[in-house]
């Protein structure tokens, strides 16, 4: 398959040299892991390429290829076994996506990914996608400010702060930012990050928070779920809400016209999920502020694995396999639970096993564990999805698993 050819790698195909079919994937943490079971599940043998003997998609794989993600030989390895290939995770080198593409087609390719691994860049891809579609009009980036040098960081203006002060790359879950309230906050904290390339972005009243997830294809088709409800401890996602009504309809397809509009402008291909805050802006339902975008399927869409008919990593399959791409249709309301490590420790921090009997014993509870055999404090270790017939009854269920887990978030679903 090349990329101009639009012909799709069939589930089952055998090549010319007697190769079943086989997708590709760079990462072999969780994501890479439900990837390669919605791939498997439609009959593609698969690979994982990541140096982590015991990564999860690696365990579960045809192929584990143990190198670094720039390693030469393990991405011709790569490219030899694969007819198309994805990536689970953000920051793997754009240069090593751009190598295997040479060969193979790779969705997301490496200059969507080189976007979202710089804040800098993926502002300016925001702006730029708002300029020529439109479709975000009413949504726009927090006020920001790039910092890269002294001089940038003497011109920030006043009214940036307090703000929040982040690295332009290698930032996720809360981590590499910083929250400051005066310049010299701003200037001691810069410090600390080493005078890193950073973006200050001022603090804004938010109201909650939320996502859209979609995949659009070769062909430029885009299917998209809708917009998720979600809430953040401490910088990592805790709970996800996804039913009809979870935030106010206008503002739900305004963030789904930008998301499709973010997608169209770099030319995308695969799963995409880009996050916006609902801020208060005096108005009755608030205003759409863009965040950031996850070249990959998302902890947010995890509740499509048993809330939906097709779940974002069967869209991942679809997408970068040229396959149709079918509108995904929610059949049931949702509540995600992400699990950390922490579940499984107790208040001094040692280790204990979860009351999985009394939370599979709700209605409705669908655990998925990642195959992770070391527990830590902040570790994704799995999700907990809870599915009903009506809103009211997995929210009730929903707070029953997390008191009985002893998960925050739960506060005000």
């Amino acid at each position: 398959m090349s990329l101009s050819s639009g012909l799709p790698v069939f589930p089952g195909t055998i090549s010319a040299s007697g190769r079943p079919a086989t997708l590709g994937v760079m990462g072999g943490g969780q994501l890479g892991r439900m990837f390669v079971h919605a791939a498997q599940r439609l009959g593609y043998f698969t690979a994982v390429l990541d140096p982590d003997a015991q990564s999860p998609a690696g365990l579960v794989s045809h192929h584990h290829i143990q190198t670094g993600y720039a390693d030469e030989q393990g991405l011709r390895q790569l490219a030899a076994l694969c007819d198309a290939i994805t990536t689970e995770f953000e920051n793997v080198p754009a240069g090593a996506l751009q190598a295997l593409a040479a060969s193979r087609p790779v969705a997301p390719g490496a200059a969507a990914v080189a976007i979202a691994q710089n804040r800098i860049e993926e502002k300016s891809h925001f702006t730029a996608s708002a300029a020529e579609s439109g479709a975000l009009a009413g949504v726009s980036c927090a006020p920001y400010a790039a910092i890269e040098t002294e001089a940038q960081l003497a011109a920030v203006p006043a009214g940036l702060l307090p703000g929040i002060l982040k690295t332009a790359r290698m930032g996720y879950d809360g981590k590499g930012q910083v929250r400051v309230k005066t310049a010299a906050e701003l200037a001691a904290a810069w410090a600390g990050l080493k005078q890193a390339p950073c973006v200050l972005e001022k603090m804004l009243p938010l109201k909650a928070e939320c996502s859209v997830i979609v995949a659009r294809g070769w062909d430029g088709r885009i299917v998209s779920f809708a917009p998720q409800r979600n809430v953040h401890v401490d910088g990592i996602l805790a709970v996800t809400q996804a039913y009809e009504g979870n935030m106010p309809a206008a503002l739900a397809q305004r963030a789904l016209a930008a998301t499709h509009a973010i997608a169209k402008h770099v030319g995308y291909v695969g799963v995409l999920c880009v996050e916006f805050f609902l801020v208060d802006d005096g108005s009755a339902d608030g205003a759409l502020v863009v965040n950031e975008m996850a070249p990959r399927p998302h902890n947010s869409g995890h509740y499509t694995m048993d809330a939906c008919d097709v779940s974002q990593f069967d869209l991942q399959v679809h997408a970068m396999a040229g396959l149709p791409l079918p509108q995904p249709r929610q059949h049931s309301p949702a509540v995600m639970l992400n699990l950390l490590g922490d579940v499984w420790l107790d208040a001094d921090g040692r280790a204990r096993t979860p009351d999985w009997q009394a939370v599979l014993a709700l209605p409705g509870t669908h655990l998925h564990l990642y195959g992770k055999t070391e527990a830590r404090a902040g570790r994704k270790m799995g999700h907990l999805n809870i599915t009903g017939a009506d809103i009211a009854a997995v929210k009730a269920t929903a707070r029953q698993a997390a008191a009985i887990l002893g998960l925050p978030g739960l506060e005000d679903i």
